[in-house]
Parts: C-alpha cells; sequence; structure tokens
C-alpha cells in the first residue's frame, strides 16, 4: 500500500510485518525514529509476540541480538555512527557465531570532532567484520532491503546490515510502497534456526578454538559471504516475483551499455550522481552511473564485467582511509585489477556536506578531460586547509584544529 511517511517509520513498519521476536536498541540519531516506531507497535500489540528489551548502551543491544538469536529468536536493532563503534566487539562475535541478526546502520559520521550528520565511515569502518552489508539508493529500497535481508540472513545464517543514508532517507517523506502482512509472509517463511541452544540437545556456541582450526573456521566465515554473491540475485528475482518491482540485487547499472565514464557509487548520492549524468549526456558525454547495493560481500566479478567497456571509472564515495584514499576504490581496483582503465576517487559529503549537480559535474568534467587527480575532495577549501598548516609551522601551541578551521570558514563567510 502506498503511503507518505517518513523513511524510519517506513523501516520500522517493514521490520515490524517481518515478524521479530526480539527487539533490542538504545537510542542515537538518526536511527531513534526506528525503534521508536518498532516499540510504539509492540507496545500497541500491533507486533505479537515480540519483546522489545531497552538496554542501557549500543554494546548491550547487539549482545541482547546475540543472546536472543542464540536462543532461537529472530533478532532485529538498530544502531548509527558512534554506537556501532561501540558495539564493534559484539558485532564481530555476532559474525563469528553465525548469528542471523539484521540491524539497520543509518549512516552517520564518525567524531571527533563530533558530527550527527551523513556520511559511510561508520559501516566501513565495519566493513571486515564479517556482516554482510547492504546499500539502500532510496527509502523504497530500505524497505526492500529490510524483507530480503532478513530472508538472505537466515538462509545463510549470517547476520546482514541494512545501510540507509541518516537524514537524507531516515527523516525524508516520501510516497512509499509498504507490502502487506500477506506479502511478506509469502516471501518470508517462519524462522528456523541453523543453530540453537535447546537444553534437550545441549552444545556450546562460542567456545574457544585454537590455532589447529581457526583458519578453517575464518574461511568458511569468507565461504558464506562467497555464497552471498549466488543468493542475494536469486532473493532479489524471487522478491520481484512477489512484491511486482526490482530491488536488491548486486548491482544497478544506468545509461552505461556505451558509456566511456562510469561514475561507481552507493546509497542516496545515486539519485544525484544520475541528474547530473543526464545533464552531461544531453553535453554530449558518453557517461553513466553504476551503483553497488552489496558492497560486502563485494561483488569483483560482476563489477569487472560491468565495468568492462568503460575508459574511466569515478568512484564517489562518502568515506576514505585516511592516510590512503579511496575505500570502494580500492574494491573497485581489485575487480579491474587486468584491466588499463583509470579509477579516479572523489570523497564527497564528509559530515554530511552537500553533494551537489554542478560540484559533481565539474569533477566528472574533469576526469574525461584528463585533469582529475586521482584522489579528489569535493569542495574542499584548500585555502583553509593550507592557513592551518601555516599556522602549525608557525606556531607551536595552535589549538584545536577543528576551531581553527571553524573561525576561518566564518570569517571567509562574513566577508562574502
Amino acid at each position: 500500500m502506498f503511503k507518505q511517511i517518513e523513511g524510519s517509520q517506513a523501516v520500522a513498519e517493514t521490520v515490524a510485518l517481518c515478524r521479530p521476536e526480539v527487539i533490542c536498541a538504545y537510542p542515537i540519531s538518526p536511527q531513534t525514529h526506528i525503534v521508536e516506531g518498532l516499540g510504539a507497535l509492540v507496545k500497541g500489540g500491533q507486533l505479537q509476540p515480540c519483546e522489545f528489551i531497552n538496554v542501557e548502551s549500543e554494546f548491550a543491544a547487539m549482545s541482547v541480538a546475540i543472546g536472543a538469536s542464540a536462543a532461537g529468536a529472530r533478532s532485529y536493532t538498530a544502531t548509527a555512527s558512534q554506537g556501532l563503534l561501540f558495539m564493534t566487539e559484539a558485532v564481530y562475535n555476532a559474525s563469528g557465531l553465525g548469528l542471523p541478526i539484521v540491524m539497520t546502520v543509518a549512516n552517520r559520521a564518525i567524531g571527533a570532532p563530533i558530527n550527527i550528520w551523513n556520511d559511510h565511515s561508520d559501516s566501513m569502518s565495519q566493513r571486515d567484520c564479517g556482516w554482510i552489508q547492504l546499500f539502500a539508493e532510496s527509502n523504497q529500497d530500505a524497505v526492500d532491503l529490510h524483507i530480503q535481508g532478513f530472508r538472505l540472513a537466515e538462509e545463510l545464517s549470517l547476520p546482514v546490515m541494512v545501510c540507509m543514508d541518516g537524514f537524507i532517507l531516515t527523516h525524508a517523506y516520501e510516497r512509499i510502497d509498504v507490502p502487506s502482512q500477506e506479502q511478506v509472509d509469502a516471501f518470508l517463511p517462519s524462522y528456523v534456526p541453523r543453530q540453537v541452544l535447546d537444553p534437550a540437545q545441549p552444545v556450546t556456541i562460542g567456545a574457544m578454538v585454537g590455532p589447529e582450526a581457526f583458519t578453517e573456521v575464518r574461511y568458511l566465515a569468507h565461504a558464506k559471504q562467497l555464497q552471498a554473491l549466488d543468493l542475494i540475485p536469486r532473493i532479489g528475482a524471487e522478491f520481484s516475483k512477489v512484491f511486482g518491482r526490482d530491488a536488491g540485487g548486486l548491482l544497478r547499472a544506468y545509461r552505461i551499455e556505451d558509456a566511456e565514464t562510469v561514475v561507481v557509487a552507493l546509497g542516496s548520492v545515486l539519485g544525484t550522481i544520475k541528474d547530473t549524468v543526464d545533464t552531461l549526456r544531453v553535453a554530449g558525454h558518453k557517461i553513466g552511473v553504476l551503483g553497488i547495493c552489496s558492497f560486502r560481500p563485494f561483488p569483483l566479478q560482476a563489477v569487472a564485467q560491468a565495468l568492462a567497456g568503460a575508459q574511466r571509472i569515478v568512484v564517489v564515495e562518502k568515506s576514505f582511509s585516511v592516510g590512503i584514499g579511496g575505500i570502494v576504490a580500492t574494491d573497485v581496483r581489485m575487480a579491474l585489477q587486468n584491466a588499463q582503465q583509470q579509477v579516479f576517487t572523489v570523497v564527497a559529503g564528509l559530515g554530511g556536506r552537500p553533494i551537489t549537480c554542478a560540484a559533481l559535474q565539474r569533477a566528472f568534467s574533469q576526469a574525461i578531460e584528463g585533469r582529475l587527480e586521482a584522489l579528489h575532495f569535493l569542495d574542499l577549501d584548500r585555502e583553509v586547509v593550507e592557513r592551518e598548516l601555516a599556522r602549525e609551522r608557525s606556531e607551536r601551541r595552535t589549538g584545536p584544529t577543528a576551531v581553527n578551521i571553524l573561525r576561518d570558514k566564518r570569517a571567509a563567510w562574513r566577508t562574502r
């Protein structure tokens, strides 16, 4: 049924349709509206049987999810930013134990300095933790990926993160097709765990493993991720048949058939990139977009095939690895390791900075003309950066960098 609804509320209603039996949460912006919505549904009796557990921290939230999943309950939680970092130890435990927990990550920047706005530094920090990571381009995507996420997690017995851009998606109101309970039940079967704590058949979940077996255990976690590369498109195709729309999959291609330049990205920025590409197409440039839905596992072969005809690739990403550069771009280069295409990294939108069509058009045009640097920071104010570096060279006690830059930026704004 179509509704004009906030993204967080649509996700809450959709998660409820998946019939979780335990929801555990600790509030942190911008995911709070999701668990508030679920809490109201549990309290009002619309979501039953389900236990909503208020915990004292994000670490506790993931710990409760682990215990509930090990006991055989379909389990869900949500977090963002520092909340995800606080639960990191338990996040690794969940995947290492092979527990099919589903978690929404409302992507938000990691401090310091403190910043509550969107980028992808939180989920990217967990890219090696063993969770499947699916990225939503729109709120409709976020709704659809949660349904598929439960199915994927439970078929593989692996945890799944559904990543949606904080505020940009979580707090946006738009027209969304929220499915019916009958549709979700037809697609998502009742949860039958692969492993469960049962007094009648006692086992140990989480036993210590020494050097003689640890490599094999870790390799099997990798092997399951590779299985997901086959399962994700199959689940997406089945979802399309039941719900009547395409969603999920590994990749989304847009106007790449004859493209000489292909822009690669993930998340909500894809909409702005597509608008920019349309404008450049009108100007005669052969350019397209490749959206990545499955960041972990990363679809190396599918990316290589999709980019085979391109002369140059521009990877736009909302995070980067300090001291080396792009994170997604590194994976793209791995996919193209035997090819001769140029790969550029454009870091954009850090801490919620607006990503405009005009700025993207300048960067893409520079790439087409061969003038784009290999690592480019979109709309970077180099004058302010150079002023701070000069201050550090000339003074010993320069004070906090963030305060200095803010002061310089405000001074520049006042003179405009």
